[in-house]
């Protein structure tokens, strides 16, 4: 069994989002307004991959995720408690979202755009507390797809 990180991790079309943050950053919440969006047709697909811990393994230089195994289906809906969904068994990580960042730029610098996990190289956003990163992550998706 790979160890796990305090992290959270959604399916977004082919490419899957690693979100961390301190516990009440609203790893969880950007989960579900990302589900959410698929079913407005921001993504053509969401899915849960993680919630709260996920493993992280590197293979052939792309960083794969799966949640843990006894958490594998279930998130936190705040004021609800913890939720039954569907869920992917393991995703390749496309891009890596740190929510409530103090050191989050309004214009990032170039080495603040990328984090290296478990030796692999990613794209990554910093979001501020208080603002919305489903955008945030949305136009860094489109981003990354031009650049493919």
């Amino acid at each position: 069994m790979a160890p796990t990180v305090h992290a959270s991790a959604v399916l977004l079309g082919a490419r899957a989002i690693l979100i961390r943050g301190p516990a009440g950053s609203g790893k969880s919440h950007f989960v579900l307004q990302a589900l959410a969006a698929a079913q407005t047709g921001l993504f053509p697909f969401a899915r849960l991959v993680g919630d709260d811990r996920i493993e992280l393994v590197a293979a052939h230089g792309r960083l794969i995720a799966r949640p843990a195994p006894e958490l594998a289906g279930l998130i936190e809906v705040r004021g609800l408690g913890i939720r039954r969904v569907a869920y992917e068994p393991v995703a390749v990580v496309a891009l890596v979202c740190d929510l409530a960042d103090q050191q989050a730029q309004r214009l990032p610098e170039e080495a603040d755009a990328s984090a290296v996990i478990e030796g692999v190289c990613l794209p990554r956003v910093s979001v501020p507390t208080g603002i919305d990163p489903l955008p945030i992550v949305a136009a860094a998706l489109d981003a990354t797809c031009e650049r493919l």
